[in-house]
């Protein structure tokens, strides 16, 4: 079998010195960096050596035992990050580790940037968390909506490569730090490390445009690398698409990070889509192996139904029944985690073989 094509001519060129110029000062329009201009010069001439020589993972170690090339140089930041993978994953082995909960808040919208008023998912994620708290699970409130408000916390957007080749999606991803391209305060090291430490997650969002909100999508799409990323960039000899292509054609299991996890959805929207965003989102986590909770936990419902946005947080407080169903959401997800830790959660398909794993 030939080894197939490697496909190129998409990617435009290296930037232009004046380019870059404009866009490195694009972050230090305020007056006040003016009294510093020689020394923004001076680190200019930096980045500028850094883009141009493309160097990416500035700080480098030999990968080690364990890799199938232990002399390989691999991104400090990458190997700090899988440590604390492989830690949270043996605690989450561990019988005495208690059961923890990942609560993830959706919404872009929270009180300390323009909308100015905090969000009816915040609102419902503080409802879950009540009743995960007196279950005696701790929670873990991943609130992306500091993606909007926080200084420096981004997610940057997945570059794809698992179209390339399954083994060319490093677990956790590799592509981020990129220092050359000044793609770094990477939220998602962090992130990965709170889905591995959960036994159970619950996912909260508003239903924008029919869809996922913008934050939750990123978090979505590099989730990717936990259903069937690579764990071993030596063996791609980091981003090599020639040596990913003919690893995967070898045969690739595809091995599933976060499975045997229990989850639960919660979608509210105003006017549309509700439902279609609750079966795609319980769609994706079926994929990656988790377990739903049970039909009372995969919940969507519409606030205000056409009302006015203007009072939406009343149309929230007028609604009990929603907030019950909420709190069942967490209860469900709740009792299924202690069946999950007891070892009786009935996962009938576990021992099934996919003919056709992805």
């Amino acid at each position: 079998m030939q080894p197939p094509t490697i496909r190129k001519g998409q990617a435009p060129g290296h930037l232009d010195r004046s380019e870059f110029h404009l866009r490195f000062m694009q972050p230090f329009q305020d007056p006040a960096f003016g009294a510093e201009a020689d020394a923004l010069a001076r680190l200019e001439a930096i980045a500028w050596d850094a883009y141009d020589e493309g160097r990416k993972s500035p700080v480098t170690r030999p990968a080690g035992p364990g890799y199938a090339d232990p002399a390989y140089d691999l991104s400090v930041d990458w190997l700090e990050a899988k440590a604390r993978l492989d830690a949270a994953q043996a605690a989450w082995d561990r019988a005495e580790t208690r059961s923890r909960v990942l609560l993830v808040n959706g919404s872009p919208r929270n009180d300390g940037t323009c909308p100015g008023e905090v969000s009816k998912t915040w609102r419902m994620a503080q409802m879950a968390q009540r009743t995960l708290e007196a279950a005696g699970i701790e929670v873990d409130l991943l609130d992306l909506s500091l993606v909007t408000s926080e200084y420096g916390r981004q997610i940057h957007p997945c570059k794809g490569c698992v179209s390339t080749a399954m083994p060319l999606c490093h677990w956790p991803c590799s592509c981020y730090p990129n220092h050359s391209l000044r793609q770094t305060g990477d939220w998602m090291n962090e992130i990965y490390e709170r889905w591995v430490a959960a036994h159970g997650v619950i996912v909260l969002t508003p239903t924008h445009w029919y869809q996922a909100t913008s934050p939750l999508k990123l978090m979505i799409d590099r989730l990717v690398c936990a259903d069937g990323g690579n764990p071993d960039p030596t063996s791609t000899h980091g981003k090599s698409a020639e040596e990913a292509k003919a690893l995967e054609l070898q045969g690739w299991d595809f091995p599933k990070h976060l499975d045997g996890r229990v989850y639960g959805v919660v979608v509210h929207g105003d006017v549309a889509g509700i439902e279609s965003l609750r079966r795609n989102l319980s769609d994706w986590l079926d994929w990656m192996g988790l377990v739903d909770a049970g039909q009372q936990a995969r919940l969507d419902r519409y606030v205000g139904y056409y009302e006015p946005y203007a009072t939406s947080h009343d149309a929230l407080d007028a609604d009990e029944a929603l907030q019950q169903e909420v709190r069942n959401v967490a209860q469900a997800v709740a009792n299924a985690v202690g069946e999950l830790r007891a070892g009786r959660l009935s996962v009938p398909d576990r021992s099934l073989k996919r003919p056709r794993p992805k």
